[in-house]
């Protein structure tokens, strides 16, 4: 007996859509689509491995089928099948030679090609840091939305076109990793989202016992010590013999009968420690309050007799050339600090152009240390961005040329074009784009003065989220695909205008890119002369 060669091929060079290694890639939506087409191709890979194994497998049944039929008939009356020397010979060549055939092809790996593709792979997939880092975009999500947990676990969000759903096991995992950053608050809220879509009978590997161990946990760092102890309860009626659980549950009672000794001068040591804690959270929460309001539209609203001061109207950048015969439509975002928006600014075709100049350089965002003026990576701004030169496309040219036209402000000074794209909940907190006085040489290197001038261009429209808001003054601002806009980080004096601090709200649904150009003092001496008075 022959079998047939079988031959199991994949393209390696399919796997590799990109050629950089791990980058953060939880910090851009626009790397994390090739992880997409990566893991597109890894099925294509995985279900040619299970098309060679059935195909292995036919074959073995056939051989298995043929020979239980022949053994049948030679084992009825075994001297007068052999008195035949064809079945004779053919009995000595079966096994000689087919079974060891056989044996072989039993022993064929037919998984050398997709292990291969996954070695390849593998080290362009993310790691943890990517998935604690998406774990923690959802759990920020939820804070700045005011989402509960099950809206988010059933994929509930405003302007989704593919909804997704999160499992039992999902939630767990959710919980976990806030359990292994002491985020009590966020681990008991998973923790009961997972328990609870397990009593309503979903089917999943996650261990109800594990959960209410995490769960206890987390309850009792809160100081919710009787609903630990009611969760401990449960936990030991599945697992009378849960080792951690029956320690538990002794501390918990001691602890229990203790506080109930507990004298008056003790707690009113606790009421003391509990209203300093409270004083810290006021002196740090009204800002971020603002913030949060402001990122889902519950900001502050302007008076009538101060909406009546906003217009819209055509703008030629005080007579220039280019667009006396064609001006650019400008509206008013807000009146102090002013604030407008240029709309149909820039094309569909730039906006392309722009993003696969800046999508191979693409790094995790970087602030400039206010001490040493050293970009390092920034924790509190969740993107990556790239810069652009003018001398390197025309389109980048073209773009610098129209924001000195509409502003009146030299560019030759100003930084390189900044793309940015925003990750999984991507964000920027509150922060100010000029140099602070106690920052004296943060754009020291660049010798170009303070940033002047910010001028921001939306290059996506966002579903839900990603607002440009002023937790100072009250404003948002929505981002809306081709437009621009443009405010004042400094008075004419040169003095820094701190009603400017802006932050870039999480992106709830969608993908938000955004380019902005810094504009330095240097070159705008006569352009924008200074004013003898401080706030002017």
């Amino acid at each position: 007996m022959a079998f047939n060669k079988m031959w199991y091929t994949v393209a390696l060079g399919l796997l590799l859509p990109f050629s950089y290694a791990h980058t953060d890639f939880f910090t851009s939506i626009g790397h994390m689509t090739d992880l997409i087409n990566t893991e597109k191709d890894l099925v294509v890979s995985l279900k040619d491995y299970i098309k060679a194994e059935e195909s292995k497998l036919e074959q073995i049944k056939k051989w298995a089928e043929k020979l239980d039929q022949l053994t049948d008939t030679a084992t009825k009356d075994p001297e007068g099948f052999l008195g035949h020397p064809v079945n004779a010979f053919k009995l000595m060549k079966r096994l000689n030679t087919e079974w060891g055939e056989l044996e072989s092809l039993v022993l064929k790996d037919m998984s050398d090609g997709f292990i291969s593709n996954m070695t390849i792979q593998r080290q362009f997939f993310p790691n943890d840091e990517d998935q604690t880092g998406a774990a923690k975009a959802l759990l920020r999500l939820q804070d700045t939305y005011n989402l509960d947990t099950d809206t988010l676990s059933r994929g509930n969000l405003p302007g989704v076109k593919h909804k997704s759903f999160l499992t039992a096991e999902d939630c767990f995992e959710l919980g976990k990793i806030a359990y292994t950053e002491a985020d009590y608050y966020h681990t008991e809220l998973w923790m009961e989202q997972a328990l609870k879509q397990l009593d309503e009978g979903e089917v999943s590997s996650a261990d109800k016992a594990y959960i209410l161990d995490y769960l206890s946990y987390a309850v009792y760092q809160q100081g919710d010590l009787g609903k630990a102890m009611m969760l401990t309860k449960r936990l030991l009626e599945l697992d009378p013999e849960h080792q951690r659980a029956n320690g538990n549950m002794k501390y918990f009672e001691y602890i229990m009968a203790k506080e109930k000794e507990a004298n008056k001068s003790s707690t009113d040591s606790e009421d003391q420690m509990e209203q300093e804690t409270e004083v810290k959270k006021k002196d740090y929460l009204p800002e971020r309050r603002k913030y949060e309001m402001l990122c889902r539209g519950e900001g502050l609203k302007m008076t009538p007799r101060r909406q009546k001061r906003l217009f819209c109207r055509y703008y030629d950048g005080n007579r220039n050339p280019r667009y006396i015969l064609g001006p650019v439509k400008q509206e008013d975002e807000w009146d102090k600090p002013r604030i407008v928006r240029f709309l149909d600014i820039i094309s569909d075709e730039e906006i392309e152009t722009v993003k696969e100049l800046a999508k191979p350089r693409l790094r995790r965002a970087t602030i400039s240390n206010p001490i040493t003026g050293a970009l390092e990576t920034a924790h509190y701004r969740i993107s990556k961005s790239a810069w652009l030169s003018g001398y390197e496309s025309p389109v980048v040219s073209r773009i610098n040329t129209r924001i000195q036209d509409l502003t009146g402000l030299d560019v030759s000074t100003a930084e390189e074009l900044q793309v940015a794209n925003y990750g999984v909940g991507g964000q920027y907190e509150p922060h100010f784009d000029f140099a602070r006085a106690n920052e004296p040489d943060a754009f020291k290197e660049l010798g170009t003065g303070n940033r002047i001038a910010t001028w921001l261009f939306y290059m996506s429209d966002v579903s839900a989220g990603g607002a440009t808001v002023f937790p100072e003054v009250g404003a948002s601002v929505w981002p809306k695909k081709g437009t621009a806009v443009f405010w004042y980080n400094l008075f004419p004096s040169g003095e820094g205008d701190y009603s400017t601090r802006h932050a870039a709200c999480p992106v709830l649904v969608g993908n938000k890119w955004v380019s902005n150009k810094w504009l330095h003092e240097r070159g705008q001496e006569f352009r924008r002369p200074c004013t003898l008075s401080e706030l002017e």
